[in-house]
């Protein structure tokens, strides 16, 4: 296995920068996860990780190796698309070892071994003589996932591949990829626009946004701790307020959104933007109290999701039993409150 390293990536179609300066590095054996809404450029980047896109500028390397002009069947990486791409007049176990036919299977394996092999690694044994279109959308996706870790590539890359499936399926199925990855110990690069996804599958996320990397972290981190009021407003569901320090403490400062004053555990100067996660507000809390209109309310099955009015500001609070009153008083932690934006010294980074 290897690692991939991507150097001031840039591409270009006809004067449109489609990649601007992206720099990351997955690490041996990693699960890592490009995210973003459509058209950020992370299905870019897997195609120019892939070989199928030129980069206009940068470089992309695998271990030491510069793969600049290296094409596709020349790097050692096993791909699986959003639609799967597999042969309908091909059986189960053919589609699987397609790609043996022009390499031969890692180890001493046979052709037939190996293929069996990852049949019951992806729960598909029995399967080697059904047809494609036989198969349901979860089954096919394993097909494809086996076919191409049947070479025993260096790097798997994922684009998007449980978009297709229902919202049951597609959390099944994570499960599963991540199990096999971890198993297996290659270092994977997946795709998704969907950030539950993202968060519950990888080691560490890349949260892309027109063609840059906003943040790169571990998922509890980008989650937490976002760097920039798109991260905070993406991933997840967050409340952002901008205001002005007005005061300094110990252990904080206090800040002004209009004329309501909150405290917050960063020492922070001038105009700020912090953030609250739904989760962090709460009807007992006992400081930075505001009351706010109830608008609406959502069950979610574990959880109440509550749309909120404060002085024309939409606010969204989550709790596990729904407001019986049309006006409630809320409040958050000083710890919950991330500063995404101003001059701060990020106290709960420490």
């Amino acid at each position: 296995m290897v690692d991939v390293r991507l150097s001031d990536v840039r591409k270009e179609y006809d004067g449109v920068t489609a990649l601007e300066d992206v720099s990351i590095r997955v690490e041996d054996g990693e699960f890592f996860t490009l995210v973003g809404p459509s058209g950020c450029g992370k299905t870019t980047t897997l195609r120019a990780i892939a070989g199928f896109e030129e980069p206009t500028a940068g470089a992309i390397r695998f271990g030491d190796r510069e793969m600049a002009g290296v094409p596709p069947e020349d790097r050692d990486v096993g791909i699986v698309f959003q639609n799967y791409a597999l042969f309908p007049h091909m059986s189960v176990a053919e589609n699987v070892g397609y790609g043996l036919r022009f390499r031969d299977p890692p180890g001493t394996r046979t052709r037939d071994e190996r293929v069996a092999e990852l049949l019951e690694l992806v729960g598909l044994d029995g399967f080697e003589d059904r047809d494609p279109d036989e198969l349901s959308g979860g089954q096919q996706q394993r097909v494809a996932l086996a076919r191409a870790l049947a070479p025993g590539p260096d790097v798997l890359l994922l684009d998007e591949p449980m978009s297709a499936l229902d919202a049951r399926l597609r959390d099944d199925l994570r499960t599963q990829v991540a199990r096999i990855q971890s198993d297996l110990g290659i270092t994977t690069i997946y795709v998704t626009h969907d950030q539950e996804e993202a968060l519950a599958i990888s080691d560490r996320v890349a949260v892309m946004h027109d063609g840059r990397i906003e943040q790169v972290g571990r998922p509890e981190d980008v989650y937490r701790r976002p760097r920039s009021r798109f991260v905070a407003e993406f991933v997840g569901e967050n409340n952002v307020f901008s205001g002005t320090t007005v005061a300094h403490e110990t252990k904080g400062s206090r800040v002004t959104v209009d004329e309501h004053e909150f405290r917050i555990s960063s020492s922070t100067t001038g105009h700020i933007t912090f953030c609250i996660r739904p989760e962090a507000l709460r009807p007992d809390a006992d400081e930075n109290i505001f009351s706010a209109t109830v608008e609406t309310v959502e069950f979610l099955g574990e959880a109440f999701r509550v749309h909120l009015d404060w002085e024309g500001r939409p606010v969204t609070l989550r709790v596990p039993e729904a407001p019986d009153d049309e006006r409630i008083r809320v409040g958050f932690d000083p710890d919950d409150a991330h500063v995404i934006d101003g001059r701060a010294e990020l106290v709960e980074q420490r």
